[in-house]
């Protein structure tokens, strides 16, 4: 019954009952009582929970009470609902509101002509939202709407927040991400979160998740998201929501096809001739066991998945392979393509080739300008994820120095390059210009930050994906080769810093055996642990103790060197290279296995070039350092903390005795990527002037250098400290692009601190001798030096030479002892000294330093 019919009927029985009533002073009224007045005037409002209240009022004669919905007396309950004349008071009472939707109903007084009509609602059911992210419907539909909350837990980065949260979401097809609503950080209203309570926020996905995403007829079968504030410092992991749908259903593979793999392939991509490839994936978990189904999908099927020859693998069940050959190829054509692999009742998953030398990111290719990557390949429109790229014909690469060798490698003076912040273009072509600059400097060896692709295009690089490939952000393939044949011409080495002890999440062999639901790689991956045992992981841990990744590590090595014609590696964490587990105070403890693995991949790298140059950042026991140096490897010794003193003018723990030992040959640095830079520790914590005046500061960082290059042994200067940059390793986050500051150069003081460099690298390259294991050498460098002056003596058959230095802030006299007597020469002004006794006195000004030889100065 509609209300209006039902209020005149209502009507109608009331002024019946008035017109039987013979009592002429009654009155057509219903007055509430002071108590009840918010209710006329508002209504009533009850909680989910069922409830009881009360109105009071004075009805001017016989007063009715009714409700406008039928069937409302199951809910919403009205005593007594008539009477006579007179102060009454009627309960109103509701059960338990079980929907979650508001229920509304109206009450309806009336007592003669008079009548009032009132809203008694009931708030729904309150949802109950755990921890966590969380969904309306028991069972997600791809064409029904959905809304998902999220409550932080105390753990959550998010927990307490009370800015705007965003969802970078999308539908997770073949272990890709697709359909993403916006970029990582782009902030859209569409992916905006509303915040229901502390920490709790709420999105809708409407009309439907389908039409949400625009995702058309893409099977939807999971939805991933990362919940995250305005600028992302804040965010949740990965999470996910499984979906049904009724409407698409992805692609069914036939039974397995069985096929004896070809002679003389290995896994990747093998040429066979000018028309034909062989792909070989191999598969096999630490449980034996292997996927439903392998296929692959690129340019030359059209990016069809079908059971057709030319997109169905075989399975070589005695390799452990999945393989196809595919023929009548264009020899000149760069194809894409990917594996499809998966399990019947589980997840399906697009892959890249791990032994590719070439991706296309459909996320971070089109922000590399033309002029870094030409004429890159165009991402096609089947890829999902990062696709695989190979060309039959490869490019033939001219090298202009096809024999070079490392001159004098015992001394060598690294320059640490991160390309990203070395130049304006942040890319090989502006390392290119450069050249110039590091071979008058004195450099004989490039130390390149990690350039094997690693994941987007902005990073340090130590987060590697595909090891065969090198990073488009910087450049092309002939782009590095160009680099690294004018190094070459300029008689500079070139050494990749390389990362096995861990890759990301899109490293295929990772992708390929991996768990959604805790985000990592999965206890039968037969590459990875699932948790690092070592305490200093990041991303997924490589086993080095398994065959298979002993193998790659090995093959990419050899490749490398080949291909690139580079000089050697500098290994990233070593440490790392170990299935013991250990805590920080335990890691570095002797570790046999972990030596056997080092020494292996030593080998396979003396094998293609036996006077590569190897470097390893181990920082372990002195007993397990020194058989790897005695098996011809370098180490890093991080002299930073005692540099950085001395630059402040703090004498405590400054000895730079740590930095030279002959067997470890010791890779000495006073700054790396990794550490603060001592300029500008200077400007926040250095002693009075050290602090104030730029002319003192680079005074000291000078004294600082005439003590690191007068050493034996090799080492290493990271990029820009010639100059004094005094921009913390903090500024734009630790590994965020830093500002450029060429313009150094043209301020005298600098400029004096990056001559001294020059005159101090020439120094050790014209007179290898001094340096070395088989010259002399002593040294007063310990902190009880500070205040009578540190020095360095150098001597071999034929030449003499001494460093003196005052750190100090004073002007000192010190006394000096000379190996020999007669005629010196001042390297840094060219004046002849003539020393006629062995012991004197030698005056050094304040934050200065003198360098004393028996011979000429070639200045």
């Amino acid at each position: 019954m509609k209300k209006y019919t039902f209020l005149f009927f209502l009507g109608l029985v009331a002024s019946l009952f008035t017109a039987c009533s013979d009592d002429d002073n009654l009155t057509d009224s219903i007055t509430p009582a002071p108590e009840s007045e918010n209710f006329f005037a508002n209504g009533m409002t009850f909680a989910s929970q069922p409830g009881v209240r009360s109105i009071t009022f004075t009805a001017g004669r016989a007063w009715q009470a009714a409700l406008d919905e039928p069937g409302a007396n199951n809910w919403c309950i009205v005593t007594p609902t008539r009477g006579e004349a007179g102060t009454v008071t009627v309960c109103i009472t509701v059960n338990e509101n079980e929907s979650d939707a508001t229920r509304n109903v109206h009450l309806n007084l009336i007592a003669g002509s008079a009548q009032k009509s009132f809203t008694i609602s009931q708030t729904p059911k309150p949802i109950v939202i755990p921890e966590g992210l969380s969904y309306s419907l028991e069972e997600p539909d791809a064409d029904r709407p959905l809304t998902i909350y999220y409550r932080a837990a105390s753990s959550s980065l998010l927990y307490n927040y009370q800015g705007t949260v965003y969802a970078h979401t999308g539908i997770i097809s073949e272990g890709s991400w697709s359909y993403v609503q916006s970029e990582w950080n782009e902030n859209t209203d569409k992916c905006k979160m509303s915040q229901l309570d502390n920490n709790v926020w709420t999105l809708t996905l409407s009309p439907s998740i389908r039409q949400w995403y625009s995702s058309e007829k893409t099977p939807v079968k999971k939805l991933g998201f990362v919940l995250r504030n305005e600028d992302g410092s804040l965010q949740t992991e990965d999470l996910f929501i499984p979906v049904t749908d009724n409407t698409y259903q992805e692609f069914v593979p036939a039974s397995i096809k069985k096929g004896t793999l070809p002679e003389n392939v290995a896994e990747g991509i093998n040429i066979i001739d000018n028309s034909t490839v062989t792909l070989v994936l191999y598969d096999k978990d630490t449980d034996g066991n292997h996927k439903d189904f392998a296929h692959v999908v690129g340019d030359f099927n059209h990016w069809q998945l079908s059971n057709e020859d030319n997109c169905q693998m075989y399975r070589d069940d005695a390799s452990g392979c999945w393989w196809i050959t595919l023929r009548n190829l264009d020899a000149n054509k760069e194809y894409a393509f990917q594996y499809y692999v998966g399990t019947r009742n589980g997840e399906t998953i697009r892959l890249g080739d791990a032994y590719c030398e070439k991706i296309l990111d459909p996320d971070n290719d089109s922000y590399i300008s033309s002029s870094t990557y030409p004429d890159n390949k165009s991402y096609p429109e089947g890829g999902k994820g990062i696709v695989s790229v190979f060309k039959i014909q490869q490019d033939n690469y001219r090298w202009s120095v096809s024999d070079f060798k490392i001159p004098n490698p015992e001394q060598l003076v690294i320059y640490e390059m991160l390309l990203r912040d070395f130049t304006a273009s942040n890319d090989l072509n502006g390392a290119m210009q450069k050249l110039d600059y590091l071979k008058s400097l004195g450099v004989n060896a490039i130390e390149l930050m990690p350039v094997q692709e690693f994941d987007g295009n902005d990073s340090w690089g130590y987060n590697p994906c595909f090891f065969f490939a090198l990073d488009k952000a910087y450049g092309t393939k002939k782009m590095y080769k160009d680099f690294i044949d004018a190094c070459h011409k300029a008689g500079m080495a070139v050494i990749f810093d390389v990362v096995y002890n861990h890759a990301t999440g899109s490293m295929p062999f990772a992708k390929l055996y991996w768990n959604s639901a805790n985000n990592k790689t999965a206890p039968n991956n037969p590459y990875f642990n699932v948790d690092a045992p070592h305490p200093y992981s990041v991303f997924h841990d490589f086993n080095h103790e398994s065959p298979l990744v002993r193998k790659f590590v090995k093959r990419n090595l050899q490749f490398l060197l080949n291909e690139y014609h580079i000089d050697g590696f500098r290994f990233d964490l070593t440490k790392g290279f170990t299935q013991a587990a250990s805590t920080e105070s335990s890691a570095s403890n002797y570790d046999k296995s972990r030596i056997e693995i080092l020494k292996d991949y030593h080998a396979a790298i003396k094998e293609v070039k036996p006077e590569a140059y190897v470097i390893l950042e181990h920082f372990c026991d002195s007993k397990e350092e020194k058989e790897l140096a005695e098996d011809g490897m370098h180490l890093w010794r991080n002299m930073n903390n005692a540099y950085c003193q001395t630059a402040m003018g703090w004498n405590d723990d400054s000895a730079f005795d740590g930095l030279y030992e002959s067997i470890p040959a010791w890779i000495g640095f006073m700054e790396s990527h990794d550490e603060e830079r001592a300029a500008y520790k200077q400007t926040q914590w250095g002693d009075e002037a050290l602090k104030t005046d730029l002319t003192t500061r680079m005074r000291q960082l000078e004294v600082n250098a005439s003590f690191f290059f007068t050493v034996p042994g090799p080492k290493m200067i990271w990029q820009f400290g010639e100059m004094g940059y005094d921009v913390s390793i903090e500024e734009n986050g630790r590994t965020g692009k830093k500002p450029l500051h060429w313009e150094y150069l043209e301020n005298k003081d600098r400029k004096a601190l990056h001559d001294s460099y020059s005159r101090l690298i020439k120094l050790r390259n014209d007179n290898p001798e001094l340096f070395t294991s088989t010259s002399q050498f002593s040294w007063e460098v310990g902190t009880s030096n500070w205040g009578q002056g540190r020095f360095i003596t150098l001597s071999s058959t034929t030449k003499h030479m001494l460093v003196a230095g005052n750190f100090s802030k004073t002007d000192g006299a010190y006394t000096v002892t000379f190996p020999v007597t007669g005629k010196w020469y001042d390297y840094l002004t060219g004046d002849e000294v003539e020393v006629k006794d062995a012991t004197q006195k030698m005056e050094i000004p304040a934050h200065s330093y003198r360098i004393l030889t028996t011979f000429p100065c070639l200045n």
